[in-house]
């Protein structure tokens, strides 16, 4: 009769093994933990081997299929946040097959939301300047003047300057997700509208174009609130500069992309094209954004405590915006496009600006100056800069010229982004939406008085000249007002 013999655990063998779990009760070899204001710090003491697995029982990550061995090896990667002084130890795998090294690297949540918002930035001034392109081959075919002109690109603003504050409230109470996709939907129809609505007549052109505003107004808001929620102060600067970035982008693509595809598809060619995009972008949004990061289901735990440990437009703008690419066209007599590429290089300059101006202002912040001395300094930059470029501007001579100094007054222009934008949620965290949607209401206002203002500017002297030195007139005087009184503290 066989005797069977229990077998011994192998937990519990006398012979060593030679392949040690990394698991075991004893003190961990891998973290020591130090205390913060958040709990515990873990510090990485030095790597662990990697578990190979070979013939037999082993408690390792890979397994030994015949002559082929697959392993799993891990290695650390520190993630540190200087400015409250979080610093986390993560793994990340990376296997080996054949020699080919694959690095799996999980992207934060709160980059995937810049990522998404730089993209409707994006198509939202892309959608803008479309018409300011397109009106010039339709104000030659329907013999529209140039006070006109202004006439037609200010309705954009006429509904713009409602949905702001309007806008700006509903961002508070419903959150920036579900708002920011109902005004690109609204929007993107709007803009697919626009050439049926210049054929008909000009009245339904007009109110298609401030029903386009409308929807847009909430664009800024929706931002602003977003960004404050899912993003830590100290990279706060940042992600808006990222986001405004894909805006000021956004000119550029519409402005080089709208004159081609007129000429090969027609008024309706560029209209359609963006609309299209719109939609597309509100389906990929519904399904990845949520208004608050703790409601998010992708989220790490660790991230999540990084965000909430760090918690505690102007009217020259909307002129240039709207009458660059007839500048160029009236004052140098260029084609369109080449008012068109005359046009992009300041925008596309602007853009990266803009992402210097946010890492210029977090440095200044990390590095102990007071909110208020770096919202006056990067605004007083973004005011001044433009004002003495417009006025250079008035004695250039060559197309080529007039670029590079308007390429000059917008990259400057861009610290502004790090100056009032952020200043709104700096004084009114709680209420940064209703805030963005008065402010950006007031700027309207003045955007639409002075673009009309130009068309008859322009249409009255027959020059440009005037439009550009009221524009840096404005500029200094708002600088001299904000500097005696912005301030970086909490209000409400």
């Amino acid at each position: 009769m066989a005797v069977v013999t229990p077998a011994k655990s192998v937990l519990h063998s006398s012979i060593p093994d030679p392949h040690p779990s990394h698991f075991s009760a004893s003190p961990s070899n891998l973290i020591s933990a130090r205390a913060t204001q958040l709990g515990f710090r873990p510090r990485l003491l030095h790597q662990a081997k990697p578990t190979k697995w070979v013939e037999g029982f082993g408690y390792g990550l890979g397994r030994n299929r015949g002559s082929r061995t697959e392993r799993l090896q891990r290695k650390p990667w520190v993630v540190k946040c200087t400015a409250e002084g979080i610093e986390r130890g993560m793994f990340v795998g990376r296997r080996e097959r054949g020699g080919e090294a694959k690095q799996l690297v999980r992207v934060p949540e709160r980059f995937k939301v810049v990522a998404l918002l730089a993209c409707v930035m994006c198509l939202c001034n892309a959608d803008r300047v479309v018409m300011s392109v397109a009106i010039v081959p339709l104000a030659a075919q329907k013999g529209w003047t140039s006070s006109f002109l202004g006439v037609v690109q200010s309705s954009f603003l006429w509904g713009y300057i409602f949905s702001s504050v309007i806008g700006g409230a509903l961002v508070d109470r419903y959150g920036g997700k579900r708002v920011m996709a109902w005004g690109v939907a609204m929007w993107s129809l709007a803009t697919l509208l626009t050439p049926w609505a210049a054929n008909h007549s000009t009245t339904s052109l007009l109110a298609v174009r401030a029903f386009f505003g409308l929807a847009e107004g909430v664009a800024l808001p929706s931002m602003s609130t977003l960004l404050s929620r899912w993003f830590p102060t100290h990279e706060r600067a940042s992600a808006v500069g990222i986001s405004m970035a894909g805006f000021h982008l956004g000119n550029v693509t519409g402005l080089l992309l709208t004159p081609v595809m007129l000429s090969s598809m027609g008024i309706n060619g560029p209209f359609i094209l963006f609309s299209s995009l719109g939609l597309l972008w509100s389906t990929i949004w519904a399904y990845t954004v949520t208004n608050d990061p703790r409601e998010s289901d992708f989220i790490s735990k660790l991230e999540l405590r990084l965000i909430q440990a760090g918690k505690s437009d102007s009217p020259g703008y909307f002129v240039l915006l709207s009458w660059m690419p007839v500048y160029f066209k009236t004052v140098f007599n260029v084609n369109l496009k080449q008012a068109a590429w005359f046009s992009a290089v300041p925008w596309g300059s602007m853009a990266i600006s803009s992402c210097i101006a946010g890492t210029a202002s977090d440095y200044l912040i990390k590095a102990g100056y007071s909110l208020t001395i770096v919202r006056k300094i990067m605004q007083s930059i973004g005011f001044i800069g433009p004002g003495v470029s417009l006025l250079c501007l008035n004695y250039v001579n060559t197309p080529a010229a007039a670029a590079v100094l308007l390429t000059v007054a917008l990259c400057l222009s861009s610290f502004s982004q790090a100056g009032f934008l952020l200043n709104i949620q700096d004084i009114a965290p709680e209420s940064a939406g209703f805030l963005h949607g008065i402010s950006n209401s007031a700027g309207t206002f003045a955007a639409i008085v002075s673009t009309i203002g130009t068309g008859y500017f322009v249409q009255w002297l027959g020059s440009f000249q005037a439009f550009l030195t009221v524009t840096a007139a404005l500029y200094f005087m708002t600088t001299i007002f904000w500097n005696l009184f912005a301030t970086g503290e909490r209000v409400f």
